[in-house]
């Protein structure tokens, strides 16, 4: 049978269009189709505009700093106007991009929605059906915002970019990273920031003592941080929304914006009638080489719900193009993702926690607490937290934690070492690069405790 492509993609975020070039590079003919801008999540409305939000938040303590170095510099206002034009420029040539490696590789682009009708065809929403040996869906995930009285009311992480201006007010519902993330970027720029979260602590699932720093130096910076405390209902009052809350306040804010969960995109897509699984959140089900119950068809990145960071979706494609196309079965690897959250201050995370290390076999954890010298010397009281969790039988370094200005930097090249499969004494046999912060995790000499 001769299909129209060995391959079509749904979806033009980080994994599809890594996909689609890889298996085209190859010879394979290809076909990709969007809905929506190219570059998707992390491109558009995800990592890059938020890190260049980050990067803009920074300077508003870079100020005094400077003053206290000896630097003759008066604070200015933040010019969000300015700030919103170069990013959408920004994003812009990023799309271009994005657009033009499709070209360049010899992938046919379609700007539509694609949904399936069989094994081995899609509809486009102009109508025109194409066919395909293999279906590579990669469609992603979008922040939802739970159903409540005046939930309506409520922005997500996709809306943040694109406010008019910037407001006086923001409440931030969440505490998971995108919520903190934002909360440190909105009190940088000058916003009075509230933060309501329902559980006990922030940063659910990573290492205890990493985030209760994070939580710590946030309040510290000035966000009003509300533990155990989620929202009851919220009403529009002029060009405000009054917020009722569980633990009984009341009050007016500018903006509301939700991170409490995202969901797969995964709807409308013809799965259900060619009895492709989904499952509990929606998300659909793949094997480990991403491959659904249907074999021609593939899934991959955030509407497989399995590890929902973007080098991990472009891993996946690129899995799926030696699996498919290479005649290699390659199972992507999810074990040991270093990752970077980028709160004020950042932190950095590879390999398990205290908690689940100390579930799984007897450890040592080494870590150390202390003021950095750049801030110090301005003055400032932050913290930061480097801290290693070793296994006791093997001496292999678990996990390393690192809460510090950089540390998603100083992570990754930290991440090598424990993918590697490094032992504490092989941290110790490192000379300590001097004076940095990073060098404490080469001379912590003794656990401070055992589990």
């Amino acid at each position: 049978m001769s299909f129209d492509y060995d391959l079509f993609v749904i979806g033009g975020g980080s994994g599809g269009v890594r996909a689609a070039r890889v298996a085209a590079a190859g010879g394979a003919k290809v076909a990709l189709a969007e809905e929506d801008r190219y570059g998707g999540t992390c491109v558009i409305r995800g990592c890059v505009p938020k890190k260049l939000m980050v990067f803009a938040s920074e300077y508003s303590g870079m100020v005094e700093d400077a003053q206290a170095y000896g630097w003759d510099i008066q604070p200015g206002a933040f010019d969000w106007g300015a700030f919103k034009g170069k990013l959408e420029a920004e994003l812009d040539r990023l799309e271009g991009i994005y657009r033009n490696l499709l070209k360049n590789s010899g992938v046919e682009s379609f700007d539509a929605r694609a949904k399936l009708l069989d094994a081995h065809t899609v509809e486009l929403s102009d109508g025109s059906r194409k066919s395909a040996k293999h279906i590579l869906i990669a469609t992603g995930g979008r922040p939802i915002v739970p159903e409540f009285p005046g939930s309506d009311l409520a922005i997500t992480s996709n809306d943040i970019f694109h406010l008019e201006k910037l407001p006086e007010s923001i409440l931030i519902v969440g505490g998971g990273y995108i919520a903190c993330e934002f909360a440190g970027i909105m009190n940088g720029l000058g916003v009075k920031t509230t933060q309501y979260y329902r559980g006990a602590q922030i940063l659910r699932g990573f290492d205890d003592e990493a985030r209760g720093l994070v939580s710590e130096e946030m309040c510290q910076s000035g966000i009003d941080l509300h533990l155990g405390t989620n929202v009851i209902e919220m009403t529009s009052e002029g060009d405000k929304i009054r917020v009722k809350a569980t633990n009984g306040d009341e009050a007016l804010f500018d903006q509301v914006m939700y991170a409490t969960g995202r969901a797969p995109n995964a709807d409308d897509l013809g799965l259900e009638d060619l009895g492709i699984e989904r499952g509990r959140k929606g998300e659909i089900v793949v094997d480990k080489y991403s491959q659904t119950g249907m074999p021609s068809v593939y899934a991959i990145g955030d509407v497989t719900d399995r590890v929902n960071l973007t080098p991990v979706a472009i891993r996946e494609g690129m899995a799926f193009v030696e699996t498919v196309f290479n005649g290699n079965p390659t199972s992507p690897d999810h074990d040991l993702i270093p990752t970077a959250i980028f709160t004020q201050p950042e932190m950095g995370t590879v390999g398990l926690s205290e908690e689940e290390a100390a579930k799984q076999e007897p450890i040592e954890v080494y870590a150390t607490s202390f003021k950095p010298m750049q801030q110090a010397f301005a003055g400032r009281a932050q913290r930061v937290l480097m801290k290693l969790i070793v296994s006791k039988a093997s001496r292999k370094v678990l996990g390393c934690h690192i809460v510090a200005p950089g540390a998603g930097e100083m992570i990754q090249l930290a991440g090598i070492a424990v993918k590697m499969g490094a032992t504490k004494e092989d941290f110790d046999r490192t000379v300590a690069v001097h004076p940095t912060m990073s060098e404490e995790l080469v001379t912590m000499k003794t656990p401070v405790r055992t589990a």
